[in-house]
């Protein structure tokens, strides 16, 4: 893990591996670089398995896992050694990363219905240029994405695939399936929501 800057410069390489826990935590809330790094080296791997197990996606743990840590080390002045242990203390910012996360799903997930809605919109008379627009502005964004999350969005919008479906189509693993389809659909909501204002 790269340090986060802003607190105390770092003793010789590999100083802190020997540190028992109870010390690395007070230097951690000093501000010590090597007790962050150290940290990380210790906890990193748990704090990742335990986002992963409830995310059930590796990928979105990784992302989880640089939440805590940055975040650890920005309101380090907050953690009190004497209340408890940081690796507790960092399995309690996990487990609040990881609710954030889920609400960020949930927000996904009604821009998955506001986006496949514009995509499957029924041709109305009314409709129908509104229609076209969307399918056109969908069709050239989609271009440029990575080739997985088009080929997931494709699959969603044009084919009509769940995602389950769409994992077991594509033999990518459903977590992944879950990512692509939350990136490549916050891009997309961007660039259709700033058309409509240029329509307008």
């Amino acid at each position: 893990m790269t340090a986060v800057r802003g607190g105390t410069k770092r003793p010789a390489a590999g100083a802190a591996a020997a540190v028992p826990d109870g010390d690395l935590g007070e230097g951690f809330t000093k501000g010590d670089e090597a007790c962050l790094s150290e940290a990380y080296r210790r906890w990193g791997p748990l704090v990742h398995s335990v986002a992963a197990r409830r995310l059930g996606d590796p990928e979105e743990a990784k992302d989880v896992t640089q939440q805590v840590f940055v975040g650890a080390w920005k309101n380090r002045g907050t953690f009190d050694p004497r209340r408890g242990s940081l690796k507790t203390w960092l399995v309690g910012i996990t487990h609040k990363k990881v609710a954030d996360a889920f609400d960020r799903r949930s927000r996904h997930l009604r821009d998955v219905d506001a986006v496949t809605t514009a995509a499957h919109r029924s041709a109305r008379p009314a409709s129908v240029t509104d229609t076209l627009l969307d399918h056109m502005v969908l069709t050239k964004e989609m271009e440029g994405l990575p080739d997985q999350q088009r080929l997931v969005l494709e699959l969603a919008f044009y084919e009509d695939l769940s995602q389950t479906q769409i994992a077991e189509r594509t033999g990518l693993p459903l977590g992944t399936v879950k990512s692509h389809t939350r990136r490549g659909l916050m891009r997309l909501k961007k660039r259709l929501e700033a058309d409509r204002e240029a329509h307008r």
